[in-house]
């Protein structure tokens, strides 16, 4: 049985890593999938259709509930997955609690949770028709510990974790057959770590290795593997499953604190 057959599912920052994951396998479980990003080169496959989005824009996200309400009349999952780290938006600093920058701050906050806020927002409102819809946030392990080297993109991920109880909590006693969960990777092998491998083979493999030394899976896991926990909770398969929070870390908050991750 195909899992997401006949649920239309919209993907936020749906261009490459994970969410171009999500989306691939949400296809291949035969889900109607909106991809949406602000880069217009993304090429659209059977089963799929773009969107330009810029989740921080609530005129934007208008737009797309105006086109899926018209084309396909109801929303059943949504996937905020659009979210951006410290480093590339900072000028290649990390920002520390005592010296981060503002406007940095503003950025990152304005993708990451304004983001999640207004597409969990603009959702609600399709997805009262869906006899069952499912929200995922991306949030990350940054949102659960203190990691003082990005604190704009581990405050905007606790937000985002502690938002999506606040949805699951608001659908719930609404009677909405809505659910809301936030999945929370580790140290997954996509282009956001890119910053933190510059400096060459010797800098790169010293960084992976503080990495995998705070692992106790021993290594980096894949965007296939978060898209895996996704598909878990965009389906039916997780009915009874709203407000919890799912980490993707081979065991790194199992085991020691992660606060050297990013020096």
């Amino acid at each position: 049985m195909y899992r997401l057959k006949n649920k239309v599912a919209l993907i936020t920052g749906a261009d490459k890593g994970i969410g171009r994951a999500i989306a691939e396998l949400f296809v291949k479980e035969r889900a109607t999938v909106i991809l949406t990003d602000i880069h217009p080169e993304i090429e659209p496959c059977e089963g799929t259709e773009y969107l330009p989005l810029n989740v921080s824009q609530e005129s934007d996200w208008r737009d797309v509930t105006q086109r899926i309400q018209e084309k396909y009349g109801k929303l059943d999952i949504l996937v905020n997955n659009a979210g951006i780290t410290d480093l590339p938006f900072c000028k290649g600093k990390f920002q520390d609690p005592e010296t981060f920058d503002m406007e940095c701050w503003d950025e990152v906050h304005n993708i990451n949770l304004k983001g999640v806020a207004l597409g969990c927002k603009y959702a609600i409102g399709l997805m009262k028709s869906s006899p069952a819809a499912s929200i995922i946030n991306i949030s990350s392990i940054a949102g659960k510990v203190g990691l003082p080297g990005t604190v704009a993109y581990s405050s905007s991920k606790a937000a985002v974790r502690n938002h999506t109880k606040s949805v699951a909590v608001h659908c719930a006693e609404k009677g909405y057959n809505i659910r809301c969960n936030s999945l929370h990777p580790g140290a997954i092998i996509t282009d956001i770590w890119k910053p933190l491998m510059a400096g060459g083979p010797e800098r790169q493999k010293n960084t992976v290795g503080k990495l995998l030394r705070g692992i106790p899976m021993n290594r980096l896991g894949t965007a296939d593997e978060v898209a895996k926990a996704a598909l878990f909770l965009a389906s039916d398969d997780a009915s009874y499953i709203t407000g919890s929070e799912l980490n993707i870390d081979g065991g790194m908050l199992a085991t020691s604190p992660t606060g050297s991750l990013v020096q």
